[in-house]
């Protein structure tokens, strides 16, 4: 374990970082939804992007995803010291110093929006941009150690991508975009809030308000299925609205009603429950839940485009 300072930051030492650490702090896995959502929304637009601004774009927001991934874990590397899930993180462990995350993390980020604004569209730019520093600034360093609507909050800057590769694609924004940038925002609290039940007690050694440590299990719960509820409606507007034929309207009800179903789980569990089951089921089912949500969006739109739908 690395030596702390005084605030429970590493202190300066030789760095013992690989190429396969400073990937590590691009958070990859939080890239991977990145990215595919910014690709729908880039495929959703109304045609007229070539090849080639569509895969800048791609990049440019993959490597503005990472740099906000960087710059959370320079920021809370304190913290993440002392929870069980990220104490192997690069800079907590000690193999990555927090002066070169922070570098790594500025450099990406305003490569990422200067490349995307030069070769794509400014408008596209500036929305990645916004995006960054909601993500660094408005959650990490403000909401997340101050309120218990952290994720509520701060989800917005994992919703933004499907707009941001919309601008890509077209110099603005649109309804279509504003509602696949709703779904995940509705989607945001109950996918954490899952996590936070059974990582409750992470949360509370390091100080971190999330919702179950503030207003309790049962509280949460109730939130988790009311948020259900909401984005489960929400997720099928795409179909209501004629964006998209019944194969994407069938498969967001299929799918809803999972999520429905799993938040009702995770409603009746009982309290004190210590195996947490439901609340887990939940998380896992949630994340295949929004995958599947914007996998099914993708084919319904570039089938239609084909013919095959309508």
């Amino acid at each position: 374990m690395a030596l702390v300072d005084d605030i429970g930051r590493p202190k300066a030492q030789l760095s013992e970082a690989t190429a396969a650490d400073y990937l590590s702090l691009l958070k990859p896995r939080v890239m991977a939804l990145v990215v595919f959502t910014a690709f729908v929304g880039i495929v959703a637009a109304p045609p007229g992007i070539n090849l080639f601004d569509a895969f800048v774009a791609i990049g440019c927001i993959a490597v503005g995803a990472g740099a906000s991934g960087a710059l959370n874990m320079w920021y809370d590397a304190d913290i993440d010291a002392i929870m069980t899930r990220t104490a192997r993180r690069p800079i907590p462990s000690g193999r990555i110093q927090p002066e070169q995350a922070l570098s790594f993390g500025m450099i990406l980020s305003v490569l990422s929006v200067i490349t995307l604004g030069v070769l794509v569209h400014w408008a596209a730019a500036a929305l990645l941009a916004f995006t960054i520093f909601f993500y660094a600034v408005v959650y990490t360093m403000w909401l997340k150690r101050s309120t218990p609507q952290n994720i509520v909050i701060g989800g917005a800057a994992g919703a933004f991508p499907p707009m941001v590769g919309w601008a890509a694609a077209t110099g603005t924004v649109s309804l279509e975009s504003l509602i696949l940038f709703a779904i995940i925002f509705l989607w945001t609290p109950p996918h954490f809030w899952a996590l936070a039940l059974f990582k409750s007690g992470d949360y509370g050694r390091a100080g971190v308000p999330m919702m179950p440590n503030v207003a309790g299990e049962a509280s949460t719960r109730r939130q988790i299925f009311a948020y259900a509820l909401v984005v489960t409606p929400v997720a099928v507007l795409p179909w209501a609205m004629g964006y998209v034929s019944a194969f994407y309207g069938v498969v967001s009800i299929a799918l809803g009603a999972g999520f429905v179903w799993y938040a009702w789980k995770v409603l009746r569990m009982a309290d004190g429950d210590k195996a947490m089951k439901p609340a887990k089921q939940l998380f896992a089912y949630s994340i295949l839940y929004l995958f599947a949500i914007y996998a099914a969006y993708l084919i319904d739109v570039v089938a239609s485009r084909a013919g095959v739908m309508s």
